[in-house]
């Protein structure tokens, strides 16, 4: 399998250690991955306010990719949903890719719809399997009880993501449980993390962190589980935040899937960025055999 790896925006700059988490286990796996440079923004933020403008630089990014005869992997949820919804649009409505199109043709780029958009976490489930996964598991969890947190643009519109059933997913939890770790159930499991309200309603995007936080400690989680970039730096990096702003702390680390993934297949520490998340996670290890 070879895929052109879409980063985003917010990795690079804030969540480096899942890029070198996914590298680590997808190299592991046999999978390649190409970097294409001249990705820009999937359009994501742009979305609700110039339609148009989004679909144009989700198109650009599939243009480019389909330039090389590669499907795209995303790591961030955000940018899945964006650039499936785009190319999902453009394949629907000829009028749409026509006009977009006529942009991209100044940069010598077409847009066919011959390319599909997929996320790390379906190139596990769905390209590797549950049970080859846990095939390559060297150092297998146990004891350890882990809640996954799905994110919101990977399920829903579900008729065009086709990630998983939007109301009962499993494909986190299988990937989980591949390691030897226990997803468990928790009520909270498909509420949204709050980062998109983070700049807008500081107050209310914490509400719904906190709350989350605490729901899944009270269900037993050791640890929350994610494969979203704006979903770790809620759950990291805004949790440590609200500890000195709230005098909040329910202390549930949270790492992401490629780092949980590789320690279950003996990748150190240190390759899987691990020192690099704002809330220690090291403590991980001790449930490893």
């Amino acid at each position: 399998m070879k895929f052109a790896l879409f980063l985003g925006c917010t990795i690079p700059r804030r969540v480096q250690q899942y890029d070198l988490s996914a590298r680590a286990v997808l190299g592991r796996l046999g999978i390649d991955v190409v970097d294409i440079r001249e990705f820009n923004c999937c359009g994501y933020p742009m979305k609700n306010s110039d339609f148009k403008t989004s679909i144009l630089f989700a198109a650009r990014n599939l243009a480019l990719a389909e330039k090389q005869g590669l499907d795209i992997m995303t790591l961030c949820m955000c940018c899945f949903g964006s650039l499936k919804k785009a190319n999902h649009l453009m394949k629907q409505d000829s009028s749409l890719r026509d006009e977009i199109n006529t942009l991209l043709v100044q940069e010598g780029l077409e847009y066919k719809g011959n390319i599909d958009v997929t996320h790390f976490l379906s190139v596990l489930h769905k390209g590797i399997g549950p049970a080859a996964l846990k095939e390559k598991i060297i150092r297998p969890f146990k004891d350890l009880k882990i809640a996954t947190h799905y994110g919101c643009h990977a399920l829903r519109p579900s008729d065009i993501t086709q990630f998983d059933n939007a109301v009962a997913p499993v494909l986190f939890d299988q990937l989980v449980e591949a390691t030897g770790a226990k997803s468990i159930n928790w009520p909270l499991k498909l509420e949204c993390c709050g980062a998109p309200l983070l700049g807008i309603n500081d107050e209310l995007s914490m509400d719904l962190t906190e709350r989350k936080l605490a729901n899944g400690k009270e269900s037993g989680a050791d640890y929350l589980c994610v494969g979203c970039p704006w979903c770790q730096v809620q759950f990291d990096i805004v949790q440590e935040m609200m500890t000195s702003l709230r005098g909040t702390n329910h202390r549930l680390p949270s790492i992401l899937y490629p780092q949980l993934l590789g320690l279950a297949m003996g990748i150190d520490g240190d390759t899987l960025g691990i020192k690099m998340n704002k809330i220690d996670i090291s403590g991980i290890e001790a449930f490893s055999s």
